[in-house]
């Protein structure tokens, strides 16, 4: 029986930024071109670093497991900054 690929770790990819989006959660923005969501909210996730702009600061290349790119997903396609 083969596994089922929706549950297959993701791709790596770097966080090379951050920014918030319209609810103000903040989002990773990866190398790969996607973004991921990165919360603070125990106990579910445990984030605390997330908060502050040095943690932020100091996640700045550690890898995420992308799924999108692990299903295929084009990158996510952004405005000009502040759009």
């Amino acid at each position: 029986m083969r596994p089922d690929p929706r549950f297959a770790p993701g791709v790596p990819s770097a966080i090379v930024g951050f920014r918030q989006d319209e609810e103000g959660h903040w989002v990773a923005e990866l190398a790969c071109g996607h973004t991921q969501h990165v919360r603070h909210d125990p106990p579910w996730q445990v984030r605390p670093w997330v908060l502050t702009e040095s943690g932020r600061r100091a996640q700045l290349g550690v890898e995420l497991a992308c799924t999108r790119c692990r299903d295929g997903e084009p990158p996510t396609v952004r405005g000009p900054a502040g759009a």
